[in-house]
């Protein structure tokens, strides 16, 4: 096989990536998208890394390449691109611009799909997906719950109302990326007829004057222009036809769209991460000379060991990253969103086990190559100034960000071993194994308290 070519900056070869998984438009919006990192997005990261500023001047230079309408359809005036076309940008613009602008851009890509899941018959989520270029609209995610943490799919904090007007919408989030500079948010709450089932969940969209948030306060060891900070909706009073779906539609909507766009999307930035240590290490370690021995840093066996096991290990990660896009892709005709005016099609729920493999294997990855890349180029990547340290710090946050790679793993040995049932998502089976070993610990007298307690329960 030929090797592919494309246009990149000094770094990893082209020969090294999988080009043909790409169309020649692709491929051309990929070269483009390289040219805009090198001139406008990373010289903006390093000034959003040191200062804790938002990546917007970024998300301004992507609206002007229509990126921000990546994967909405051409009818509404958007590019009408697939998911493997959103990995490789995501990838992109986190190896060759700003992985915190990768990330926001990954959230917004996730918004965008929540709300093409169900924009057919609502003209609000119509209106604001039109606009997105043209008006540089942001789009984010808030799921998360300061109460359950990773467990994100249990909204404790929050809830809706139905009113004479519309609904009444409550939300506490621990942590939404670009929160108080999104324009506008789709969040998850429990529903309006919630009744203690956690399945019962509703999505809606707000706008960036309804909700609360002190991005002032945002703090991160990496990622410090994302602004992933906790933001509230207090009692706002929203419209009708901002209920994104029908009620009870929270569930169905996280896992055809909100995990599939955010675990492989995620994990294309921290694959992107991983390949711009690696860069950075090549050009080091090349014009590095030891004088003493005549040799440049690259040309040790150590140095040379450590650059070929991460490449692998990282093409390793690429491939299930574009493998799973390809088969979303398949899955979707190729991220067609006309099918979903049925509300109860859902393809990618299938493969929905596949990506939370995608996510742990990608995040794991990134936290080993960008410690070997420091130890390459040795006590010049300790320094601020290579690059080196931003991107470790950046990479840090894949392990932590929810799901987290403890609750990605559990979930997947424990179904692997018992059965995809048993994940029991909202806490509603009862584990009789467990209940009976632990009533045999109990003495008569222990027994009885405890069976007149659940009497009481039940008769209230």
């Amino acid at each position: 096989m030929n090797a592919p070519t494309q246009i990149t900056p000094t770094g990893i070869g082209a020969e090294w990536s999988p080009q043909w998984l790409l169309t020649p438009e692709q491929r051309a919006l990929q070269a483009d998208l390289i040219a805009l990192c090198e001139t406008t997005l990373r010289p903006n990261a390093i000034e959003s890394d040191k200062k804790y500023i938002y990546p917007r001047k970024n998300f301004e230079a992507l609206a002007s390449m229509g990126l921000l309408s990546l994967t909405i359809p051409k009818e509404l005036g958007g590019r009408g691109e697939s998911h493997v076309c959103a990995a490789m940008v995501v990838e992109t613009i986190a190896r060759y611009g700003c992985p915190s602008t990768a990330m926001c851009y990954t959230m917004h890509l996730g918004a965008c799909a929540a709300a093409l899941l169900r924009h057919h018959d609502n003209e609000r989520l119509k209106d604001i997906l039109r606009r997105v270029d043209a008006d540089v609209l942001i789009g984010t995610l808030s799921y998360s719950d300061p109460e359950t943490g990773s467990h994100f799919w249990y909204p404790m904090s929050s809830r809706a109302e139905r009113t004479d007007n519309g609904w009444k919408v409550f939300k506490k989030a621990s942590w939404t990326t670009s929160g108080g500079f999104a324009d506008w948010y789709i969040i998850q709450t429990t529903s309006p007829d919630f009744g203690g089932d956690y399945s019962n969940l509703s999505c809606f969209l707000v706008t960036k004057d309804q909700i609360h948030a002190d991005p002032a306060n945002w703090d991160g060891l990496g990622m410090r222009g994302n602004q992933s900070g906790p933001i509230s909706v207090d009692g706002v009073d929203i419209a009708p036809d901002a209920l994104v779906g029908p009620i009870g539609d929270g569930a169905k909507s996280n896992d055809e769209v909100v995990d599939p766009f955010f675990l492989v999307c995620s994990s294309a930035c921290w694959n992107g991460i991983c390949l711009a240590a690696m860069d950075i290490t090549k050009n080091h370690t090349t014009r590095k000379v030891h004088n003493d021995v005549g040799m440049r840093v690259a040309d040790y066996p150590t140095i040379q060991d450590y650059v070929g096991e991460c490449l692998i290990d990282t093409n390793a990660s690429r491939s299930y990253v574009y493998l799973a896009a390809k088969a979303l892709d398949d899955l979707t005709d190729g991220c067609d969103w006309s099918a979903h005016a049925t509300i109860d099609h859902l393809p990618r729920t299938q493969i929905l086990n596949w990506l939370w493999q995608v996510k742990f294997f990608a995040s794991k990855n990134v936290t080993f190559v960008v410690d070997k890349m420091l130890h390459a180029c040795g006590g010049t990547g300790y320094k601020p100034a290579l690059g080196i340290e931003r991107l470790l710090r950046d990479g840090k946050a894949g392990w932590v960000m929810g799901p987290t790679n403890e609750v990605l793993r559990q979930f997947v040995g424990k179904a692997a071993l018992l059965g995809f049932e048993v994940l029991d998502y909202w806490n509603q089976s009862v584990n009789q194994r467990v209940l009976n070993n632990e009533l045999k610990k109990m003495s008569k007298d222990e027994k009885a308290a405890f069976a007149s307690k659940l009497l009481a329960e039940a008769q209230a």
